[in-house]
């Protein structure tokens, strides 16, 4: 059976984990995290998610919470060290919309960076996530 190709998209507004292929939005001292739509491609959709409780504080590339997906259940790796100040209920009560809209409604958790500085420069721009995403699927389609 023939391997379904990426199509979605990579918005230029966010910075991206090539590592765990997940997203950060930066909003003042705090961001929004959230798993890629090649990530999620990647994974095979996701059918659960849950988070790690509020105070949580999580390290880079510690788990922020679990995913679970049609042959498996993976942690779901941190792009930046945060200490997590709310999780995305709506997201956990129905997983799909993670799916349908990785980048708004599917956010994952909203943090406060612990370690900014520091890691801020392992985080590429969305021209440079989409490179990755070639090199691993040359035949990707942007939208």
């Amino acid at each position: 059976m023939a391997k379904e190709i990426f199509r979605g998209r990579i918005p230029d507004d966010l910075l991206y984990d090539p590592e765990h292929d997940m997203w950060v939005r930066v909003a003042g001292d705090e961001v929004l995290i959230g798993a890629s739509s090649f990530g999620l491609h990647l994974a095979g959709g996701i059918i659960g998610f849950t988070a790690k409780p509020k105070g949580a504080e999580v390290a880079l590339g510690r788990g922020l919470g679990t995913v679970e997906c049609a042959k498996t259940v993976l942690a779901v790796h941190a792009p930046i060290s945060f200490v997590l100040l709310e999780a995305n209920e709506a997201a956990e009560e129905r997983p799909s919309m993670l799916n349908r809209d990785p980048y708004q409604a599917g956010w994952m958790v909203r943090g406060r960076p612990s370690a900014w500085a520091a890691e801020r420069g392992r985080l590429v721009n969305a021209a440079a996530y989409r490179e990755h995403v070639r090199r691993i699927e040359p035949a990707a389609e942007f939208e």
